[in-house]
């Protein structure tokens, strides 16, 4: 009996690995972006101001769970925040007849039905968390290679981005020509409209909705090479076979809004001085 299990675990890990090598390596990650080019590209940018709307409705419902209310928790827990997106339906779909092929082969959870959507669903929530941290690196990374200073997210790039904008097009509408314009901003500096740093925020935020939407053609690759996809998909049947909600807030949730929150604090701090 303990050798049947051990064989049949062996089976479902090399069967997971063979799954994640060919949807999330270089070419299938290209196969599965293939299917954000339409309507993603409009509900990236809503999705993206969803998300510490996701959040605090996990939050909420874990704080519930905890309280002795599970059944308003698992209730809040199972609501769909964000727009459903073609590729997020792709990528359950796939889940879902990796799961079936499992099944078949008697080494799957055999779980509901129900239960698997909702497990297929959170684990495409949490790729696309994966995907705003990879949109958060770059961002930093940016920042520090431009105005060498730390803009761990589009509010703080914003400000620089803005004052040079502005900066560029005083210059070229000086009187006396650029040269001029140049020494005489160098020396009394251009007053930055407020409305200029929000356009350009704007402006950046869907930008970078839009690099969150194809950031896990880098991202996807990295988490095969480091396992992490395998073993993420190894919890998710794991919560299967126990028979265990996805309730909980996955750990790539908390740093994605933990980028956002470091962003608004260093902004705040960065004007306070």
């Amino acid at each position: 009996m303990p050798a049947t299990l051990t064989d049949n675990a062996l089976r479902r890990r090399a069967a997971v690995s063979r799954f994640v090598r060919d949807r999330y390596g270089p070419r299938g990650s290209l196969r599965l972006h293939r299917a954000a080019l339409g309507w993603d590209l409009l509900r990236a940018p809503v999705n993206v101001m969803l998300s510490p709307v996701f959040l605090l409705t996990r939050l909420l419902a874990w704080a519930l769970s905890r309280l002795g209310a599970r059944r308003a928790g698992a209730w809040l827990g199972a609501r769909r925040i964000f727009l459903p997106s073609d590729m997020g339906r792709v990528i359950e779909r796939d889940l879902l007849a990796l799961i079936a092929g499992l099944d078949a082969q008697g080494i799957g959870p055999n779980a509901p039905s129900d239960a698997v959507r909702h497990q297929a669903a959170a684990l495409a929530e949490t790729r696309n968390a994966v995907s705003e941290i990879t949109t958060s690196l770059i961002v930093l990374v940016s920042g520090w290679l431009l105005f060498n200073r730390a803009t761990p997210g589009v509010i703080s790039l914003a400000g620089p981005l803005a004052e040079i904008r502005a900066h560029s097009t005083a210059v070229s509408d000086f009187l006396l020509g650029d040269t001029l314009g140049r020494a005489w901003y160098w020396a009394f500096p251009v007053e930055l409209s407020p409305w200029e740093v929000i356009g350009t925020g704007i402006a950046l935020a869907v930008i970078g909705s839009l690099v969150t939407t194809f950031a896990g053609l880098v991202a996807d690759p990295v988490q095969v090479w480091t396992g992490t996809h395998r073993r993420r998909i190894l919890r998710l049947l794991d919560r299967l076979d126990r028979a265990e909600p996805a309730s909980g807030i996955e750990r790539e949730h908390l740093l994605a809004r933990a980028g956002d929150l470091s962003d608004a604090v260093l902004m705040l701090w960065r004007n306070l001085r």
